[in-house]
C-alpha cells in the first residue's frame, strides 16, 4: 500500500504548520472562484477549465481519462460505468445518446455554474432521467457584475486563454434585475507524446432575469475539440483522433416559494458531432469511417410543495433523441423518445424541539416508444437532529432504469472495432443505502454503506483472439463504503474521501475474458485535498488520489496501485491585488498507470498562468 502512504504524506506534509498557524488569526483568501468545495485545484494544468475539471479529485466521482481529462473523460459513480451516469443542469437531465463517452461534453463555462452536487440513491431515482448509478447536478449561478481574464503557457507548447465578462443592468425593471454574461476560451498544445496534440475552443452567452423569488436563464453554448491520442479507444498504437463539436441551448426558470418550496421548468437542445479517426493520417485522403451526429432535446418540470408536516415532490421529463451515423447502422432504430415521471410524499414527525423523523414513499415511471415501461419504488426513512454530533441518519431503497446507447445497440455485431448487440434491453438498478452525516470537533462529514444490483447493465468486453470489444449485458452486484470528511482552520482546509468497492459479475454465458469498464474499478480509493494559505499573498493547493485497483488482464502497464496528484501554488502580489500568478502541475509523480485499461497514461504536465480580475 505504498501509494496510500505517499498520498497521506503528500496531503498532510504541512500538517504541523497548519496546527501551528491555526491560532494566528484570520488569513485573507486569494480570489479563487470555487467550482467544487471538495477539491483544492479548480482547474487543470493542461487546458482551460471545464465542468469535468472540477470532478477530477471529487471523492464521490472516479474520472477515467484519455489524454487530458478535458480531452476525453469517463465519469463513474459508485462503481458504475460511464454509460450509467447522468448530468443535471438546472431543471434538465443531460445524456449522451451515442455512447456515454461524451457525457462530459458540457459546453458551459464554470463561471456560469454553481458548485456541483453528486446525486445518488433515492434522490437519483426521483430527480434524474436515464441514469442508474449517480448523477452530477449543477445549478445556474446568479450573475454579478465583473470579469476575469487568464493566460496560461506550459509544457508541450501549451497556450490557453479565457475571458469572462458579466454585466448587470443599472436599473431594475419593477422587481426584476436583468443581467448578461459571456465567456470565451481557447487552448492548444502539441502534446507531450507523439500524436497527442489538442485544440479546444468554447463560446458561451447567457441572459438572466432575477427577482427576489425567481431566476430565469437563457443560455447558448458552443464547444469545438480536436485532439489525438495513441490507444485512445483501441490497444494497437494507432494514431487515433477525435473532432467533437457540441452545441447546447437551454432555457431554465426556477421560482422559489415559501418554506423552501419551488417550481422549476426548463427546455433544452443538444447536438453533438463526433468525427473519430482510427488512423488520423490515413483519414486525410479518405472519408472518415466513424462519423456520428446525435440530437437530444427535451423539457422538464419539477417542484416541491409543503403542507404542514407533509411534503410532496414531483418531476416530469420528456426527451427525443436521434442519431445519424456512417457506421452505427445495424440496430433496429435511429430515433426514440424517453419520458420519466416521479412522485414522492414525505411525512414528518417531531420527536422534540431538536429532532424529527421522516418517511418518504414514492414511485417513478420510465417510458419509451422503443421499450416497455417500468414502474419503480422509492422508499426512504430518516432521523434528524438539530443539535447533536449526528445530524442525520437515513435508510433508503430505490430502483432506477435507463436505455442503452446507440453505439451498443447499432454497432456491427460481427465485424469492426466495436461490436454491438441490438437485443440489449432496459437496464435496471436496485439500490439500498444506509447513511449517516454529522460533525464533531470541527470536522463535518458523512458515511454511506450501499448495495446496488444492476440487471442487464451494458458493458464492453474483450475476448482473446478477437481484436474488437463487444457490448454485453451483465448482472452486477456492487457493495461499497463511501466516506467524506472535511475541516477548516484560519489558514487551511482539508477534505478527505475514502471509497471501498466489491463486485460480483454474471455475464450470463457471454464469451469474454476481460472487461474494459464494469470491472475496471478501485477496490480502495483515497482522496486528500489540502488548501494552505501561507499569508494573504501565497497559497498552496494539493489534490491527491491513491488507489488499489481490481486486477484487470487488459491493464499491462502501471500496475494496480498508483498515486495521482495535482498541485498548485498561487501568488497574488499585495501591490497588484487583482492579479494572480499560478504554477500548476498535473500527475506530479509522472505515474504511467492506465486509468482505462490499455490506454496510455498522460505524463506529468507543468504550466504557469496569469489571471486578472475586475
Amino acid at each position: 500500500m505504498r501509494a496510500l502512504r505517499l498520498s497521506i504524506l503528500s496531503a498532510f506534509g504541512v500538517w504541523g504548520s497548519v496546527q501551528g498557524f491555526a491560532q494566528d488569526g484570520p488569513a485573507v483568501l486569494a480570489e479563487v472562484r470555487v467550482f467544487s468545495d471538495r477539491i483544492a485545484n479548480q482547474a487543470s494544468a493542461g487546458a482551460f477549465a471545464m465542468p469535468v475539471s472540477a470532478l477530477r479529485y471529487e471523492p464521490q466521482v472516479d474520472v477515467q481519462t484519455r489524454n487530458l481529462g478535458e480531452a476525453q473523460a469517463d465519469l463513474t459513480i459508485r462503481g458504475g460505468t460511464f454509460e450509467s451516469v447522468g448530468v443535471k443542469l438546472g431543471g434538465i437531465s443531460l445524456s449522451d445518446p451515442q455512447t456515454g463517452h461524451y457525457l462530459a461534453e458540457i459546453p458551459v463555462a464554470l463561471d456560469m455554474l454553481a458548485n456541483s452536487k453528486i446525486v445518488t440513491g433515492a434522490a437519483l431515482a426521483l430527480d434524474a432521467t436515464n441514469a442508474t448509478s449517480g448523477a452530477v447536478a449543477y445549478s445556474w449561478r446568479p450573475i454579478t457584475a465583473g470579469g476575469v481574464a487568464q493566460v496560461t503557457i506550459g509544457d508541450g507548447q501549451l497556450f490557453s486563454t479565457t475571458w469572462y465578462q458579466a454585466m448587470v443592468a443599472p436599473a431594475r425593471f419593477g422587481q426584476t434585475q436583468l443581467g448578461a454574461d459571456v465567456a470565451l476560451a481557447h487552448s492548444s498544445s502539441e502534446g507531450l507524446l507523439p500524436d497527442a496534440d489538442h485544440a479546444f475552443d468554447r463560446l458561451n452567452i447567457r441572459l438572466q432575469a432575477v427577482s427576489s423569488a425567481s431566476q430565469t436563464d437563457v443560455f447558448a453554448g458552443y464547444q469545438s475539440k480536436q485532439f489525438g491520442w495513441r490507444n485512445l479507444y483501441t490497444p494497437f498504437q494507432s494514431p487515433e483522433s477525435e473532432n467533437l463539436q457540441t452545441l447546447l441551448f437551454a432555457l431554465n426558470h426556477r421560482a422559489g416559494l415559501l418554506g423552501g418550496d419551488y417550481l422549476e421548468s426548463a427546455v433544452f437542445y443538444r447536438r453533438n458531432k463526433d468525427d473519430y479517426a482510427y488512423n488520423r493520417y490515413a483519414a486525410l485522403t479518405a472519408i472518415h469511417p466513424f462519423q456520428h451526429t446525435t440530437w437530444l432535446s427535451g423539457a422538464a418540470i419539477s417542484g416541491r410543495r409543503t403542507m404542514d408536516d407533509f411534503v410532496a415532490d414531483f418531476r416530469g421529463e420528456v426527451w427525443a433523441d436521434e442519431i445519424e451515423s456512417t457506421s452505427l447502422l445495424f440496430g433496429r432504430y435511429q430515433t426514440r423518445t424517453v419520458a420519466k415521471a416521479s412522485l414522492a410524499a414525505e411525512k414528518f414527525w417531531m420527536t422534540d424541539r431538536a429532532g424529527r423523523i421522516s418517511a418518504k414513499v414514492g414511485a417513478t415511471l420510465d417510458d419509451s416508444n422503443r421499450f416497455r415501461s417500468a414502474v419503480s419504488p422509492v422508499i426512504e426513512l430518516a432521523r434528524e437532529w438539530s443539535a447533536a454530533a449526528v445530524s442525520r441518519l437515513w435508510l433508503s431503497f430505490s430502483r432506477a432504469t435507463q436505455l442503452p446507447s446507440y453505439t451498443a445497440l447499432n454497432s456491427n455485431p460481427s465485424a469492426g472495432l466495436f461490436r454491438g448487440n441490438a437485443a440489449l434491453g432496459r437496464e435496471r438498478a436496485v439500490n439500498l443505502e444506509l447513511g449517516i452525516a454529522g460533525g464533531r470537533a470541527g470536522w463535518t462529514g458523512d458515511a454511506v454503506l450501499f448495495y446496488r444490483a444492476d440487471s442487464d447493465l451494458v458493458d464492453w468486453t474483450y475476448r482473446r483472439g478477437v481484436t474488437a470489444r463487444s457490448a454485453n449485458a451483465v448482472n452486477l452486484a456492487t457493495s461499497g463504503l463511501e466516506l467524506v470528511a472535511r475541516r477548516s482552520w484560519a489558514q487551511a482546509d482539508v477534505i478527505i474521501g475514502f471509497n471501498a468497492l466489491a463486485k460480483a459479475a454474471d455475464y450470463r454465458g457471454a464469451a469474454m475474458d476481460a472487461s474494459f469498464y464494469a470491472l475496471n474499478y478501485a477496490r480502495y480509493r483515497l482522496t486528500a485535498a489540502l488548501v494552505y494559505r501561507f499569508n494573504r499573498e501565497l497559497e498552496l493547493r494539493l489534490d491527491n488520489a491513491a488507489r488499489l485497483q481490481a486486477d484487470n488482464a487488459l491493464r499491462l502497464i502501471g500496475g494496480d496501485e498508483t498515486l495521482i496528484s495535482s498541485w498548485g501554488l498561487s501568488y497574488r502580489p499585495r501591490a497588484f491585488a487583482r492579479t494572480r500568478v499560478t504554477l500548476r502541475a498535473d500527475n506530479v509523480w509522472n505515474s504511467n498507470y492506465q486509468e482505462v485499461p490499455a490506454v496510455t497514461a498522460a505524463p506529468r504536465l507543468i504550466s504557469i498562468g496569469l489571471t486578472y480580475g475586475w
